[in-house]
């Protein structure tokens, strides 16, 4: 009778734990799958997106390889602009033909790869060590995401910064960076470690702030300017996330901008050196000179880009000074 008592327990016990094991693989394969549709998907928006990348960076360290062009503003009055993002592209592909404006995709991929799979596992670990309270949700998923996304970014910046480097070869024709593992090399050879995080701190800052402005900002539009009452609450709300995401993506823009110069400053390119940039020890003394150049905005449009105020365009160096 004991045999038979004990039996039956242990398969009772058995059957208690075989619904719990096969919830924790369903979950698994349900996360696994969602990671791997988010890789597929990013995969496929970083390749879209990547010539506008390319074109921005450029635009952002001061090469201006086109001169200024008489055009028309949105108010249809004749101005001098600068050569918009297809002129710029146009001018890439007569250089380097269409495979030109995918330089550094390589390395932007694994970044974008490695981040979602960092980002999905950081966000699962601390969802089942801290599960969300309903009475504050909002602070814990901030905070959550935020340190998700931080994490993401340290991992992934090395990989960020050969990509800006491959991009930026461009202004001196050089071939210094010419794939992920010899970048590895040269970058540690010629800088060491700390190389591999230039300009990581605007960048981690830059994410932080955009984070929080965005989702405090879509919290105060939720609660205050939209009735739960209406039609088409979901949509309404979904509008005014991409709003205020746009809106906090503008406001920390300069953070943005100094991360990518120092990723590129003094690295021995001509990009990352006089005349196209100075040498700044610190991004503190980046984000300082671009404030007393007026170009804290600068690549931040492609579209109707206006001549800087109170600058020469100088032919023979392709750029503004």
């Amino acid at each position: 009778m004991r045999k038979n008592t004990r039996e039956e327990e242990a398969e009772g016990d058995e059957s208690s734990v075989l619904p719990v094991r096969l919830q924790r693989g369903g979950e698994t394969s349900v996360v696994m799958a969602d990671t791997c549709g988010q890789i597929l998907l990013g995969s496929g928006l970083t390749v879209l997106s990547h010539p506008l990348m390319y074109i921005k960076v450029l635009v952002q360290v001061g090469h201006e390889p086109l001169p200024p062009i008489l055009g028309r503003n949105l108010f249809r009055r004749q101005v001098y602009q600068l050569p918009g993002l297809f002129a710029y592209a146009k001018h890439i592909i007569k250089i380097d033909g269409k495979a030109g404006l995918f330089n550094g995709l390589l390395p932007r991929l694994c970044a974008s790869t490695i981040g979602t799979v960092v980002h999905g596992n950081i966000l699962q670990v601390s969802h089942s060590v801290r599960p969300i309270n309903i009475t504050s949700a909002q602070p814990s998923i901030c905070i959550q995401e935020m340190v998700a996304r931080s994490c993401a970014t340290v991992v992934t910046h090395p990989l960020h910064v050969i990509t800006l480097r491959c991009m930026v070869q461009f202004i001196g024709r050089e071939t210094k960076y010419s794939g992920v593992f010899d970048s590895v090399v040269t970058i540690y050879k010629e800088e060491g470690v700390l190389g591999f995080f230039a300009g990581l701190i605007p960048r981690l800052l830059g994410d932080i702030l955009s984070l929080w402005i965005c989702n405090l900002l879509a919290h105060f539009i939720n609660t205050y300017a939209i009735d739960d009452t209406m039609s088409h609450t979901g949509e309404i709300k979904n509008c005014s996330q991409a709003v205020t995401g746009f809106f906090a993506s503008m406001l920390t823009y300069p953070f943005v901008l100094v991360s990518n110069l120092m990723a590129v400053n003094n690295c021995g390119l001509a990009g990352g050196l006089p005349p196209y940039a100075s040498v700044c020890p610190t991004w503190v003394d980046c984000w300082r000179h671009l404030s007393r150049e007026g170009n804290m905005s600068r690549g931040n449009s492609l579209f109707f880009r206006k001549l800087p105020a109170g600058k020469t365009y100088a032919i023979d160096q392709k750029r503004f000074f």
